[in-house]
């Protein structure tokens, strides 16, 4: 049975040879490699890989397509419900989503449907296959503000149902966290999620960068001068978190955001550019998400040597599997149960260490985890030049506080309902917007709930 067959490995850079470039770990599936992984699929009559992917891509239909070879229809069936799908098959965590789902994971490894979507992406753009059908205009537009997952889906498919979709974003250069927040190892830009957007620009959307919504524009002119129907924001959550401990202002300690997107989005790594980063010897990165690897394996590429601070077990890491394994290999150095009190700088108000704690893990939290709890006099020191602050991010206030009747929460979310509906009539949100940080599926997922809520609403205006 196909299911005997053992799941096919992805070929790797050598972790020796890829810590000292910036070049794409993860090589893909050639041909031969991916037709085999699809045999593997047993077709479910009752899908839950399907079920548990937050875009709903016709999962069995395209691993069917890839197993004959029709490479073609497996671009279209993907593209019906996904305009990132090169960029999903590279992030998402599908360990916890469609293949987590996958009933071959029961008794053994689930389908590589990742790595599976990664090649029908990578094979549709090396053979310039892709798919741009828009229905007639219908005259309605539709503004939406940031250019990452949540605002490049909601725009697809918008365009795709007849609307003149424009997206304002603030930065220089379309992609959202895609582009400054994940590094080129992981996420290339370039030949990825430039090519990506490029496709969403064929349904006839604009995009104008460069416009900070709030500051630039703001969404009632957005609405009264530019002559827009409806509003979607998807500006992302960018507003890094800290401590709050002594010695955070001390240079050297930046937000995980600040040094990816030096690093990213203004190509720090490369040295025929002039962005300024600094990461000494030494790097302390505190937390454990994929962000605090992001920068932990960006900084030793970099040169230095690293290490992750994370005041509970590898077990609670909310970190990918897969990205954990890959910076294990890369010599990061993890130390577990452990929170810092305090950044220690010298004369000159430069980092040269932080003290921690040694924590030990109680019971359950809110959110499942086992709460870390110090253990008394455990208090030790760690060199360090650089502290990487990575303990999450929310969203920025700017446009709840510039757009009068659009409501947040205490942690600065934009209120919205299920469909996306914000407490603005006409004015839509999703993604970390609403949520705060979470995936980039996630966020895409929103995008497309909230397009289906736009339509219905502009329909019934």
């Amino acid at each position: 049975m196909s299911n005997k067959i053992p799941r096919v490995p992805v070929r790797e850079q050598d972790p020796n040879i890829r810590k000292s470039n910036f070049e794409e770990v993860c090589y893909g599936y050639n041909v031969e490699e991916a037709m085999l992984e699809a045999t593997r699929c047993i077709q479910c009559k009752k899908p839950r890989c399907v079920d548990a992917c937050p875009v709903s891509i016709k999962i069995p239909q395209f691993i069917k397509n890839v197993k004959d070879g029709d490479f073609t229809k497996a671009v279209g069936t993907i593209a019906e419900d996904s305009s990132l799908p090169a960029v999903c098959g590279r992030v998402c965590p599908q360990e916890s989503q469609c293949e987590g789902a996958c009933i071959l994971g029961v008794k053994g490894e689930p389908v590589s449907i990742g790595k599976l979507e990664r090649f029908v992406a990578d094979w549709s753009r090396e053979n310039k296959v892709s798919f741009s059908e828009v229905a007639p205009s219908n005259g309605k537009r539709v503004a939406i503000i940031g250019s990452g997952p949540a605002g490049l889906s909601c725009a697809s498919d918008l365009a795709k149902m007849g609307y003149f979709v424009k997206i304002f974003e603030a930065l220089h250069q379309a992609g959202g966290v895609l582009e400054y927040g994940i590094p080129e190892f992981r996420l290339p830009k370039e030949r990825v999620v430039e090519y990506e957007i490029d496709n969403v620009l064929k349904l006839g959307v604009e995009i104008e960068t460069d416009v900070v919504v709030g500051r630039t524009i703001t969404i009632d002119e957005i609405f009264d001068e530019e002559g827009f129907d409806a509003v979607f924001i998807g500006s992302g959550a960018g507003l890094p978190k800290f401590m709050h401990i002594p010695g955070e202002n001390f240079n050297g300690v930046v937000s995980a955001n600040e040094f990816l997107t030096r690093n990213n989005l203004m190509k720090a790594f490369d040295p025929t550019y002039d962005t300024p980063i600094y990461v000494g010897k030494r790097v302390a990165v505190v937390g454990g998400g994929n962000v605090a690897m992001d920068s932990a394996r960006t900084a030793i590429r970099l040169g230095a040597d690293v290490s992750i601070i994370y005041r509970r077990s590898e077990k609670e890491l909310p970190a990918r599997v897969e990205e954990v394994h890959h910076a294990k290999e890369e010599g990061l150095h993890f130390h577990m149960l452990t929170n810092p009190v305090e950044i220690l700088g010298d004369d000159n108000g430069w980092v040269k260490g932080i003290r921690c704690l040694r924590m030990e893990l109680g019971k359950p939290d809110a959110s499942g985890r086992k709460s870390p709890i110090e253990i008394p006099g455990s208090e030790f020191d760690m060199e360090a030049d650089v502290v990487i602050m990575s303990l999450g991010t929310s969203p920025n206030p700017l446009i709840s506080a510039t757009t009068p009747g659009l409501a947040s929460n205490k942690w600065q979310c934009l209120i919205a309902d299920e469909s996306g509906q914000t407490t603005r009539e006409g004015v839509f949100a999703g993604g970390d917007a609403v949520t705060g940080a979470a995936t980039v599926i996630l966020a895409m997922g929103a995008g497309r709930t909230a397009a289906k809520a736009i339509d219905e609403y502009l329909k019934k205006k």
